[in-house]
């Protein structure tokens, strides 16, 4: 069962279209996991919904029928390319190199939707190394703000301490790990603010695998921290 959840005021910056989209992509996830949530995005848009209602109609200004104008010229362009010749079987080639992802890891057996959506433009993830039984798969998403990544931990395992430079969403995908305020299980989301740190470590009996979004790299703390640190980035993709 799902016990950690999008506050109140994340939920309603999602509803109303406000949250940055990175963000976006892991609470999407949660909703799609958590009855719950999913039933208090529901209600948030119906009471939105309500409210427009109630507001009085305001003429378009020129801006606004600029913007339409531009929609428009944007709805022909696609109707145009729409009438295209067929590609050639070159370029068809091209178009397809990327295949859609595909798993027989158990880790990847049962994703949320918005997930597999997003493996279809990485079907081959480049994992790599960041510390003892712990890789992570950085994940392209087209945005230039925000890291989102796979995070894989090795049954029993413990994540070396480390502090957060920037906010750090994070979603339990399979299995789950725990740290002093917690356990985390599939579904289960948590945000990391700046300043604050943790130690997460993996159950002894299975992996886990977490889908995260980071604003800024993660500090390590102690004297390791010292020397690994400087080394630490982002890559948006």
């Amino acid at each position: 069962m799902i016990q950690h959840h999008p506050d109140n005021n994340m939920l309603l910056e999602y509803a109303s279209g406000s949250l940055n989209w990175a963000h976006s992509l892991v609470v999407s996830a949660h909703l799609q996991l958590c009855p719950k949530c999913a039933a208090q995005i529901k209600l948030l848009n119906r009471i939105g919904g309500a409210l427009l209602e109630t507001v009085e109609p305001v003429p378009a200004s020129k801006q606004d029928d600029e913007t339409g104008q531009a929609f428009a010229r944007l709805m022909d362009r696609i109707d145009t390319v729409s009438d295209q010749p067929e590609e050639t079987p070159a370029e068809r080639v091209v178009a397809t190199v990327e295949k859609p992802f595909v798993s027989r890891d158990p880790v990847f057996s049962s994703l949320p939707p918005v997930v597999t959506k997003l493996m279809h433009g990485n079907p081959v993830l480049k994992w790599r190394r960041l510390s003892k039984g712990l890789r992570e798969a950085r994940l392209k998403t087209g945005q230039s703000s925000h890291e989102v990544a796979f995070h894989r931990i090795a049954p029993g395992n413990v994540v070396a301490e480390h502090d957060h430079r920037g906010k750090e969403i994070t979603m339990v995908l399979y299995g789950s790990f725990s740290d002093a305020d917690g356990i985390y299980s599939r579904g289960d989301f948590l945000v990391r603010e700046p300043g604050e740190v943790h130690c997460p470590t993996a159950t002894q009996d299975q992996e886990c695998l977490c889908f995260s979004v980071v604003e800024a790299p993660v500090a390590l703390t102690g004297f390791l921290g010292k020397l690994v640190n400087p080394f630490l980035s982002i890559k948006p993709q």
